[in-house]
């Protein structure tokens, strides 16, 4: 066995590092490479790091800010391309990785057509409605983790949340969140959260990783979860850059577990100056408003005066105003008496009963003249009677009848029969005497 020529001395890190870089570089001057690009990240200083991977290995890939003035079209997780560039090592983390000066697109990964796809379905069903989005609550009562018991993004979350408002009870709910069968474990835990739970918020807490390590947060069980959840769900899966289904059908999507961490617990220390000042703001504009009040007070007692002479002023005004009415009062009461025996003394003059004397009195003249009048009255009447009568007996047929005349008249309709030639034989006559009346008949008129 042939040793390496490295193995006669003790190097240090670096110096094997070096070692190893430049046998890649000198072996690996320029490569051609293709693949699906994944966890893709821009920091600020404008380069582009991803991961070029295929079914069974990935590397590193840097594209310096300058080399991207190539591009056809902007970077995008899960599109496959072509990398032409040099193969180097990083140093510092004892990686290696492709130095990158063109990067030419080819296609889309099928984990990526797979997002976009159940992308569309769930928007076109409406599961990423801002209308079914709930409201996080201000401060909650309690806050359900789920995430892995191992991960580094829970400690992260449990730390910013120990700082923000630590009395908040936090439940940790162990998953999955990578592999097979990390999407059941999600949809199921947050089945059973919402089975016995009314209050609080459910966090989905992950780091970030690649398209495939973050697979769990797109598949359409934890969407569906997600969205017939009871509580609000806040999803904080993977980096800022990074994006799953879950952001979208989440009810609040924070781009880090810290970052969810402080969305959904209020910070404490802020919230005690908040009502320090509040109270200290209350304070001076209820002592400001009570001096205030206070002058106000005082400007008013000197325009009132001391009350109390006001209320001896009153007083006295109230004893003028009493004897003022008395004497008012006892004028009209003598008036009205004076009044009252003028009136009864009319009343007197005008007394029905004496009236009623009088007219009776009167009366009883009035009927005694009438009496006289009638008396004398009849008494003419009688004689002026007496002499028709005699008149009447002078000129009545019945005093010339009592000589022994007769009245004559046809017995058929009474008329006076005054010669001889008003009858003809066998008229009916009716013969008036002194005494009684006959009836007869001609025989013979003679006329």
């Amino acid at each position: 066995m042939t040793l390496s020529p490295y193995a006669s001395r003790v190097q240090t890190v670096t110096e094997l590092t070096r070692s190893i870089r430049g046998l890649l570089e000198t072996e690996f001057s320029f490569v051609t490479v293709s693949g699906e690009i994944s966890n893709l990240k821009r920091p600020y200083s404008g380069h582009c790091y991803f991961t070029l991977k295929d079914r069974e290995a990935q590397i590193k890939v840097v594209l310096f800010k300058g080399q991207q003035r190539y591009l056809e079209t902007p970077l995008q997780d899960g599109r496959q391309v072509i990398c032409r560039g040099r193969i180097s090592v990083y140093e510092p983390r004892g990686e290696y990785q492709i130095i990158a000066d063109f990067v030419e697109s080819y296609g889309t990964g099928a984990l990526q057509i797979a997002f976009d796809n159940l992308k569309k379905k769930l928007a076109d069903q409406g599961l990423f409605d801002s209308e079914y989005k709930k409201t996080l609550p201000f401060l909650p009562e309690k806050i359900f983790l789920i995430t892995s018991p191992r991960g580094a993004a829970l400690f992260d979350f449990l730390r910013i949340a120990r700082t923000r408002f630590p009395s908040v009870p936090i439940e940790i709910s162990p998953v999955r969140v990578q592999g097979d069968g990390a999407a059941e474990e999600i949809a199921r835990a947050i089945k059973t959260i919402n089975s016995r739970a009314t209050e609080g918020v459910i966090v989905l807490c992950r780091g970030g990783g690649s398209i495939e390590d973050l697979w769990a947060f797109n598949e359409e069980k934890t969407a569906r979860a997600i969205f017939e959840s009871q509580l609000p769900v806040v999803s904080a899966v993977g980096h800022e850059v990074d994006f799953t289904i879950a952001d979208f059908v989440a009810d609040h999507r924070s781009p880090t577990p810290t970052a969810a961490a402080r969305d959904v617990l209020p910070d404490r220390e802020t919230l005690r100056q908040r009502i320090s000042s509040i109270s200290g703001r209350l304070i001076s504009c209820t002592t400001t408003n009570i001096e205030m009040l206070r002058r106000q007070v005082r400007y008013e007692q000197q325009r009132l005066g001391d009350p109390t002479a006001m209320l001896q002023h009153f007083r006295l005004v109230l004893d003028h105003s009493q004897l003022t009415m008395a004497g008012a009062m006892t004028a009209i009461i003598h008036r009205n008496k004076e009044q009252l025996h003028r009136l009864e003394s009319q009343l007197a003059i005008s007394n029905p009963a004496r009236q009623l004397v009088h007219r009776r009195q009167l009366v009883s003249e009035l009927a005694e003249k009438i009496n006289v009048y009638t008396r004398m009255l009849l008494e003419r009447k009688r004689k002026e009677f007496e002499k028709g009568a005699v008149f009447l007996d002078a000129v009545s047929p019945l005093a010339v009848l009592s000589r022994g005349y007769a009245i004559v008249s046809r017995d058929s309709d009474g008329s006076v029969i005054r010669s001889a030639n008003q009858t003809g034989p066998g008229d009916r006559l009716r013969i008036r005497l002194h005494e009684g009346s006959l009836i007869s008949q001609v025989v013979e008129s003679d006329g």
